[in-house]
Formats: C-alpha cells, sequence, structure tokens
C-alpha cells in the first residue's frame, strides 16, 4: 500500500495499538442505565482532569457542544461568541435549528480571544425588543485563529463577566489538552472558569470516536436528558469509551511533539519561495501557511499536485493551506512534505 502522510487534521488519526487492545477486552454495560463501568471511568477521569464534578461521555465534539447550549439557553434566548468560532462556523447552525437559539458573533481578535470591551457591551438589557443573553462560548485552541492558545488568566475573566450578568460560559475545548501542554499548565487551570466544557478524545488523543462533555452534577444530569433526546444513548459504549481511558493515560503527556514537528515544519514551508506565514509561528499543532500573490496556482491545485506525491493537506481559503500534526506524523514525515512544497512550486 502507497504511504500517505495525512495532514488534513488530527481527525484522522487512527487508534494505537494500545487503545485497540483496551476496546477488544473493555468491560461493557448499558450506558443508558449507567451500568457500563468503562464509560463511568472515563467520565470520572475526564471530569478530574476539567477540575468539574462530573462528565458525560458523546459520540462528538459537536454533539457536546450543543447539548451544553441546549441546557444552558432556552429558545429564543442568545449565545455569544466570535465570528470564527467552531460552533458557529463548522456545526450546522444546530444550536439554532434544533435548539432555537439566537447566535450573535463577536469579532475574534488574532489569539482566538474575544475582546473584553465587546462582551461587556454585547449582552442585552431588559429591553422586551431583544433576545436574552445566557451564554458565552470560547474556544481553546483555536483552530480559525491558527490554533491558538487561550490562557487561564483571560478565560476567568470571561467568566468573571458572565457570571456578573448572569450568564454562563461554556468551553469549547476540543484541543484543549494542546492548550494545557503549550502553556505547561494542568488542563483545569483553562476550564476552571467554565460552568462547561467539552474536550475531544479523537483528534491528537488518537480515539476513534467521542468528546467528553463536564460541568457540575446538576448540568450533566439536564445534559444526559438532551444527549438521549438527540438519540445519543449509545448502550454498551465501553467497547469506545476504553480507547479514551488509553488517550487520558498516554496521549495527552505527548503532544508537545506534535507541537515540535509543527514549528519545524513551519520553519521549512516558510523558507520556501512562494509561501509566507498565514498567522505567524504556529502555537500548538497547526500550520497556517498562504500562496504569495505572484504564485499563479491555487491552494486547490497545488493540494492536488501534492496528493499525487502522497501527501494530503487542507484547504482554508483560495491561497492558504492548514496542516495539522499530530501521532501518526513523523520526522521523516515533516521533511517530505517540505520537499514536496517544494518541488510543486519550483
Amino acid at each position: 500500500m502507497e504511504k500517505i502522510i495525512d495532514l488534513r487534521s488530527d481527525t484522522v488519526t487512527h487508534p494505537t495499538p494500545a487503545m485497540r487492545e483496551a476496546m477488544a477486552r473493555a468491560e461493557v454495560g448499558d450506558d443508558v442505565y449507567g451500568e457500563d463501568p468503562t464509560v463511568n471511568r472515563l467520565e470520572e477521569m475526564a471530569a478530574e482532569r476539567m477540575g468539574k464534578e462530573t462528565g458525560l461521555f458523546v459520540a462528538s465534539g459537536t454533539m457536546g457542544n450543543l447539548i451544553a447550549v441546549l441546557v444552558h439557553c432556552q429558545r429564543g434566548e442568545e449565545a455569544i461568541m466570535g465570528h470564527l468560532g467552531h460552533t458557529f462556523l463548522f456545526e450546522a447552525g444546530g444550536v439554532s435549528a434544533l435548539g432555537g437559539v439566537f447566535v450573535n458573533t463577536l469579532p475574534n481578535q488574532p489569539d482566538g480571544s474575544i475582546a473584553l470591551s465587546d462582551l461587556e457591551n454585547a449582552i442585552r438589557g431588559a429591553d422586551i425588543h431583544q433576545p436574552i443573553s445566557r451564554l458565552i462560548i470560547l474556544e481553546n485552541t483555536h483552530n480559525r485563529c491558527g490554533g491558538t492558545v487561550l490562557d487561564g488568566e483571560y478565560t476567568r475573566r470571561v467568566g468573571e463577566l458572565a457570571h456578573r450578568h448572569g450568564l454562563k460560559l461554556h468551553l469549547d475545548g476540543a484541543r484543549i489538552f494542546n492548550a494545557a501542554a503549550a502553556l505547561h499548565v494542568p488542563p483545569s487551570e483553562l476550564s476552571d472558569a467554565a460552568d462547561s466544557v467539552t474536550f475531544c478524545l479523537s483528534k491528537g488523543l488518537c480515539a476513534p470516536v467521542g468528546s467528553v462533555l463536564c460541568g457540575s452534577r446538576d448540568f450533566i444530569a439536564r445534559a444526559r436528558r438532551v444527549r438521549k433526546m438527540l438519540g445519543g444513548g449509545m448502550r454498551q459504549a465501553g467497547v469506545l469509551a476504553a480507547a479514551g481511558i488509553v488517550a487520558l493515560e498516554q496521549m495527552t503527556a505527548r503532544l508537545e511533539e506534535d507541537h515540535r514537528r509543527a514549528r519545524r515544519l513551519a520553519e521549512g514551508l516558510f523558507q520556501i519561495p512562494g509561501l509566507q506565514p498565514a498567522f505567524g509561528m504556529p502555537q500548538t499543532n497547526m500550520v497556517f501557511v498562504s500562496l504569495r500573490e505572484e504564485i499563479a496556482k491555487t491552494a486547490k491545485e497545488v493540494a492536488e499536485e501534492l496528493s499525487q506525491r502522497g501527501i494530503r493537506v487542507g484547504v482554508t481559503a483560495s491561497k492558504t493551506f492548514r496542516l495539522v500534526l499530530h501521532y501518526w506524523i513523523s520526522d521523516e514525515d515533516v521533511e517530505e512534505t517540505i520537499a514536496a512544497f517544494r518541488a510543486v512550486l519550483s
């Protein structure tokens, strides 16, 4: 089989051998009844990592974010989020289509944050002509801002602002372990101020399926009902949760390897004539690079030529690529990718 270097996303990761073994021997029960011991253990481990009371295993980060919004907001109420946020751009409008929740988008700053003054000004008052503001959503790491990191102090300030006005704070922490690795802090430091947080097991942590939504016991009790409403009761899900346990035990501590390789990939690509940084040097495992204006080809055309050489990359705009490092990308793969870009653009 021809070797493929797949840098389109860290969602393309396959489970590790240790995960496959754990899945094969997982003890299971009916999770809808709360009787799957492997799921229960994963939820406990996840909650401990996030500094929350308990957790809920869900099929995806999108489902986790949707459940959180449906618990925090009633129909006709408002969730405030960044204009480049994943929940706004890439979750099929679910919070509005399924929850009737109004979305108010504010400009994301280059680092993925939302200015505190913008948040303060966006919160609605008592005017009956306006929807009621109920929720603020942050994303960490921030995908469309280049895999950037929000630190714990900023999140705490947003949490204080939200709570001062009677709002809740949800953290889309799909790659929060990457943020924690970049900042050299425990993930709970980044999620402490949030009323709820979701993180993905199936991206850089390599599990085949799943995310965990964490919060208070009361919040998760309501979230469990919404998960059932959405068809997310997965019965003997311990087979999947077993891989998530391995992810938390073995994969979170190695993410800096991906970050190191991302920096090396960026250094190599940025030295190629015809390429330039889209967001500067990567903070985590994502490299965004753009074609210079003098290059007549589009990013899609270059990506097709790279694919013929066994290199798969993401295209995010007419002249921009996203390359995401993960467990299955080696140092040699990074050098091959740099060489392939150089050859295609020569």
